[in-house]
Order: C-alpha cells, then sequence, then structure tokens
C-alpha cells in the first residue's frame, strides 16, 4: 500500500513540473505572442526588428580615424543620430593608409549596405573607381565631387564659415592689444586653401594690418608636428591660432591647453565640430575660443534620411554654406563676449546677401 502510495505521488509531481514548464515561457517573455496563418508563434515586434535590421549605413573614415576629434568623428556622429531615429544598423571601417580605402570600400559594397559614407577629398580616386565596379550600391563622398549616377557629393563653402573665425580671432586679439594670428593647415593644396582664404579674409576685414601667418602640417594624423607648429606660432605672438589639420590640429589644442593651464593668454579655434569640450585644460575653462562648424554630421544624417526614404539623390551635388546653415559658429560660444558674437552676425548677413564675396584663394596665390 505504501509503495503505491509513493508511486502516486511521484506522478503528480511529475504532472505539476511539466504544467510549470510549459507556462515558463509567456512568463519569461511578459509578452503575448499570437500564432500566425500556419499556427506558428509570431512574436509580434519581428515585422519592427526585420525593417530595423534591412537598413544599413556604413562609413570608411580616412587615416585620421573614428576618433579624430574632427572630421571623422563629425560624420559619424551624424550616423548615428540617423540610426538612433530611424533603426538602423551601422558599422564602420578604420583605414590606416591611402591604400585601405579601395578595400574597405568594396568590401561594405560587397555586402551590399544601403549607404557607404566616405568622409574627405581622400577618397576621390577610390570611390570613382568602387562605384564603377559596383554600379548599384549608394555612395556619399564628403568634401569632393565625383560625377558617378550611384554618388552623392556633398561640399561646403569652408572659405564662409572661415571669415567668421576670422572675425572673431582678429576682434579678441584687438581686445587684448594683439595684432597677430595664426593658421594651421593640413595638406597644402586647394580644398584647405579655402580655410586659408576665408580666415585671412576675415581677419583683414576687421584690421588690414593684422599679422597671419601661416603653415601646413603635410599630414592630417601627425599632431605632434601639428603641436610643434603651434608652439612656434605662439612663441612668435600669435594670439589666436585656427586650425584645419584634422587629427593634426589636436596637437594645436594641446599646445593652447598646456600655456593657458600655465597662465598663459592664447587661444584656439576648432574646426568642423565644437571642438570647446576638446580644449578643456582645468576641468572647467576651455581653449577653444570658437570653432568653424562644417557641418558634415548634417550630410551624413540629410542623405541617410533621403536614401531611407527612397529618395537616394545619385549624381547630385548639395551645397552646405552659411544660408543654409551649413557653415557656422556653434550656437554657444562660452569664451566670446556678446559684442563680437553681434559683430559676427553682422557679417554673416553680408556675406548671404552677397555684398561680401568670400575670396576661396589665400593671397599668397592671388
Amino acid at each position: 500500500m505504501r509503495k503505491n502510495l509513493w508511486i502516486l505521488l511521484l506522478v503528480a509531481l511529475l504532472s505539476m513540473t511539466l504544467v510549470l514548464t510549459g507556462c515558463g515561457n509567456g512568463e519569461d517573455n511578459g509578452e503575448d505572442v499570437d500564432p500566425d496563418e500556419n499556427g506558428e508563434a509570431v512574436d509580434p515586434d519581428d515585422d519592427n526588428d526585420e525593417e530595423d535590421r534591412d537598413f544599413f549605413v556604413g562609413l570608411v573614415t580616412d587615416t585620421g580615424g573614428i576618433d579624430d576629434q574632427s572630421f571623422n568623428q563629425g560624420t559619424w556622429e551624424g550616423i548615428l543620430e540617423f540610426a538612433d531615429e530611424y533603426g538602423a544598423e551601422t558599422n564602420y571601417l578604420q583605414s590606416e593608409a591611402d591604400a585601405d580605402y579601395i578595400p574597405n570600400l568594396s568590401s561594405f559594397a560587397d555586402d551590399e549596405v544601403d549607404l557607404i559614407v566616405a568622409p574627405g577629398f581622400l577618397f576621390e580616386d577610390a570611390i570613382g573607381q568602387v562605384a564603377d565596379n559596383f554600379p548599384n550600391q549608394n555612395f556619399l563622398l564628403i568634401d569632393a565631387v565625383v560625377e558617378r549616377d550611384n554618388i552623392v557629393n556633398a561640399i561646403f563653402a569652408e572659405e564662409q564659415g572661415s571669415f567668421l573665425v576670422g572675425v572673431a580671432a582678429a576682434l579678441t586679439a584687438q581686445e587684448a592689444g594683439e595684432d597677430t594670428v595664426g593658421y594651421i593647415g593640413g595638406v597644402d593644396f586647394e580644398l584647405i586653401q579655402k580655410f586659408e582664404a576665408g580666415f585671412e579674409a576675415g581677419v583683414w576685414a576687421v584690421d588690414p594690418d593684422m599679422n597671419v601667418l601661416v603653415e601646413y602640417v603635410g599630414d592630417f594624423s601627425d599632431p605632434s608636428t601639428g603641436r610643434s607648429i603651434a608652439s612656434i606660432m605662439f612663441d612668435d605672438g600669435a594670439y589666436v591660432i585656427y586650425h584645419a589639420a584634422g587629427g593634426s590640429g589636436n596637437g594645436m589644442i594641446n599646445e593652447a591647453m598646456e600655456r593657458r593651464g600655465d597662465g598663459e593668454d592664447v587661444w584656439a579655434i576648432g574646426v568642423d565640430r565644437d571642438q570647446y569640450e576638446d580644449g578643456i585644460y582645468d576641468g572647467e575653462n576651455s581653449a577653444i575660443l570658437t570653432s568653424m562648424m562644417k557641418r558634415v554630421d548634417v550630410a551624413a544624417y540629410d542623405v541617410s534620411v533621403m536614401t531611407y526614404e527612397g529618395n537616394f539623390p545619385g549624381g547630385d551635388i548639395i551645397e552646405f554654406n552659411l544660408e543654409n546653415e551649413g557653415v557656422s559658429l556653434p550656437e554657444d560660444n562660452p569664451n566670446l563676449s556678446d559684442d563680437i558674437v553681434a559683430e559676427v552676425q553682422s557679417y554673416i548677413d553680408q556675406i548671404v546677401s552677397g555684398e561680401i564675396e568670400v575670396p576661396t584663394l589665400p593671397a599668397r596665390l592671388q
């Protein structure tokens, strides 16, 4: 009798275990799962997940790297903003040398990602070749023009934004009783010369007699040389230095940070994105006077949205300038006085109206 009772108890316990196990999946998910037309269980969020996975944006960096605090980073931030809003997937491939451009672009094209972004004129030759090899692939080229039906080109009026920071630099120098400012470029050719041309034009619009020191690093990823050049410029009397040198320019910012930390009154001007945070040297104050924001993030975001919505503008050239706020100063400029900000605004109005035409060639080449 006792033996039969133990058998009955064992059977009952096994039955309860099976029932509880069967109920466990629904409780763990915390969601109702409805059957599809074939009677299979379907997660109601599966369709959304599939849509999220379907659109993919890939970025190929230049040799400055994803965290260059400048051009690559700004472009990546625009892609991430798009991905956050639209639920897209993203990834980047970092180029260690120019020879990596074609393989990296081709890698994304082989994977048939929806949009491949190449941030910079250094990609001009590579993207043309890869676009020919993958005629059905969509590309965004920033800072250059390659005429292909599957490439949209985003260009900027760098000279206009640089004019504004030239005005800010000259006015700030005047306030301090100084007469010299500086410009450091990455590589000395047409695009980077536009930054130089606009900057010196803005400086001389305020004071035609102000000195503008100019040097080029010869590289966009050499902060050590950038810092050495900045050190010489500061020693030669430059009160403010503006850079358009990518990662090399970070060396200039570091030099300005150290000098201000030691009590020296000098300033740096950032480029491409608001570099104020990059210039903080004592936990609170920044060596960045202001920045020339070249809205590569907006270009990456806008073209990603167009492509996502089925309106990829292949073959088009989209210009970002002062009028459409494609270049600008940051919204907040803690180190500029209200009077200087108002003066800079007056020049914006004159440029947009056409009253002032900003040169694209520096004085040394005119």
